[in-house]
């Protein structure tokens, strides 16, 4: 059985850092893309950051330069560092991995940012 859990989330003051994991069970997370998304309150799901099987990064345009996105093979966990946060990155993250029709998502980690 397949299980991505999130954690790391919590409240922080604007500028602040946040680093989330996502740890999973029963599917090894290097052989498949890996994605960060979030969801604010009202607002539809985005992408974040993504890491490919081959290790290769990308972010979308208000996670870049703040957000970085890792793997640590051993532990079978995919990170997301988050630096200087803004208000308006409040929302509930997650991570999303598999491929074509199977995919899997964890619960999601809220991460609030306000002073």
């Amino acid at each position: 059985q397949v299980q991505l859990v999130e954690s790391g989330g919590g409240l922080v003051q604007p500028g602040g850092s946040l680093r989330l994991s996502c740890a999973a069970s029963g599917i090894t997370l290097s052989m498949y893309t890996v994605t960060w998304y979030r969801q604010a309150p009202g607002r539809q799901r985005e992408m974040v950051a993504w890491i490919a099987r081959l290790g290769n990064t990308n972010y979308v345009d208000f996670a870049k330069g703040r957000f970085t996105i890792s793997r640590d093979n051993a532990k079978n966990t995919v990170y997301l560092q988050m630096n200087n946060l803004k208000p308006d990155d409040t929302a509930v993250y997650s991570c999303n991995t598999g491929l074509g029709h199977t995919t899997y998502w964890g619960q999601g980690t809220q991460v609030t940012v306000s002073s």
